[in-house]
């Protein structure tokens, strides 16, 4: 039909698409821009992954009976922890103030934040199956407790395909910190490995071997021609192989990557003004290190990358977030890297028209004990805990769920992990329980057989 009508200009016109590998690949190669279930919300999502574990009553979960019980022994029921080293009652080092036309209340660890109350949407009923690192990163990144399962920006990817040519459509910006469990939280697992995060390093060279070696793109040019030769007189005798189409998607991409990364990284462009409101001039090396995390975050979503996740800056002296001992200075110093940071990417995002369309998340793996670990820490919390969501779709200005009087559990609006991620995928357009893979036999999800919309935070 494409040859005979219109004088074969149609099928031209295909000939041309299926040169590029943007529209060639199809759904398996995951670089053609998709068709959502329903109408998205979100077309990126900005992961800004607190790693080690936020105190909830220290940041977004007042709880002014800490205050009152400070140094007793703790009156409610207690579940076991995970270094079994219970101290007293513990109130929080920070003071609480109501931010914004909402009054939302966030302490002073992120007074930055706080401004923005307004486009928050705080989840304080989140529950993890897990209290230990490990499995609760790998179900809080994919949806499984064990390794070797599809990260969610892997998912997101598959889902949505992607919009822009010459970047991977999920991006990992490491901080310094891998999580626990390591980069297989940020894994393809069974789905094609085209999906897989790339990490980018801080700095001018973010990717070691992207770089071209050779003396002329010519020559370039024509050794991949002879690996793309090659690799498809491999297909052509043994038909469909993922690692092998993805080896030749991923040399394509990396070719086109040599142009579009130093431009992307190439900061310098931006305005002092912008520089200045994402902290590049902050004394604090960590929160200069963020600012550049948040920035480029924001620069990749405006590219069309799909999903970027950001992780921790390594702070002398600290674990994580992940408090035991000396409390106001891990939390201190980990919330004063990333305060005016965070709170400079939703300014800057809003003032672009791109926070409509991008869906920010913070969150941690668990929570916090309201009770001391020894004399000075919080041990691991999963039985409730905060997060927060911003943009794409969520109603700003609003605080969804609660624990009780301690900030120990869940006791209204109980929010797990799957459902999280099914209102993520909700916003960007995709019904969970339709997002599948087949694999090993079964039709597989991210939300395995589990998940609601939590749609009351729906705009």
């Amino acid at each position: 039909m494409l040859r005979r009508t219109a004088q074969g200009f149609g099928a031209v016109a295909l000939a041309a698409l299926g040169r590029d590998s943007a529209y060639a690949l199809g759904r398996s190669g995951g670089l053609t821009p998709a068709i959502t279930h329903h109408r998205a919300r979100a077309r990126n999502v900005i992961m800004l992954y607190m790693d080690g574990g936020v105190s909830q009553v220290d940041s977004f979960d007042p709880k002014p009976r800490l205050d009152r019980e400070h140094g007793q022994p703790f009156h409610a029921k207690m579940e076991a922890t995970q270094f079994d080293n219970i101290g007293t009652t513990l109130k929080s080092h920070w003071k609480f103030q109501n931010y914004g036309q909402s009054g939302i209340p966030v302490s002073d660890l992120f007074p930055n934040i706080g401004r923005r109350a307004d486009d928050l949407c705080v989840i304080r009923s989140m529950v993890a199956d897990f209290s230990e690192h490990n499995q609760a990163n790998f179900f809080l990144h994919t949806g499984f407790a064990m390794q070797g399962r599809p990260s969610m920006g892997a998912w997101v990817s598959y889902g949505l395909g992607s919009e822009c040519r010459d970047l991977p459509g999920f991006v990992v910006l490491d901080g310094g910190l891998i999580p626990s469990g390591g980069i297989d939280n940020f894994g393809s697992g069974f789905l094609p490995a085209t999906h897989q995060g790339t990490l980018f390093k801080s700095g001018k060279t973010p990717l070691a071997n992207v770089q071209p070696l050779e003396k002329t793109a010519g020559l370039q040019e024509r050794k991949l021609a002879l690996l793309r030769r090659l690799d498809q007189g491999v297909l052509d005798r043994f038909g469909h192989v993922d690692a092998l189409e993805s080896s030749i998607a991923n040399y394509e991409m990396a070719f086109r990557m040599q142009a579009a990364v130093p431009d992307l990284v190439d900061l310098g462009r931006e305005t002092e003004a912008t520089r200045k409101l994402y902290g590049f001039d902050h004394p604090f090396e960590q929160t200069r290190r963020y600012a550049w995390q948040c920035l480029l975050a924001r620069r990749l979503v405006e590219k069309g990358v799909r999903f970027v996740e950001l992780t921790c800056q390594r702070i002398s002296g600290n674990d994580r977030w992940d408090a035991h001992g000396g409390l106001k200075k891990n939390h201190g110093e980990n919330a004063l890297a990333v305060d005016q940071p965070i709170a400079g990417l939703l300014t800057d995002l809003k003032a672009r028209g791109l926070l409509d369309e991008t869906l920010v998340i913070f969150a941690g793996e668990f929570g916090r004990t309201p009770f001391a670990q020894g004399s000075d820490g919080r041990d691991h919390n999963p039985y409730g805990f905060s997060v927060w969501m911003a943009g794409g779709g969520v109603k700003g200005g609003t605080v969804y769920g609660a624990t009780d009087e301690y900030g120990y559990r869940t006791i209204e609006n109980r929010v797990e992990v799957h459902d999280l991620h099914a209102t993520m995928l909700h916003l960007l357009g995709m019904d969970h329980k339709r997002l599948t893979y087949r694999f090993d036999g079964r039709d597989m999800r991210l939300t395995d057989v589990h998940g609601r919309v939590v749609q009351e935070i729906v705009s």
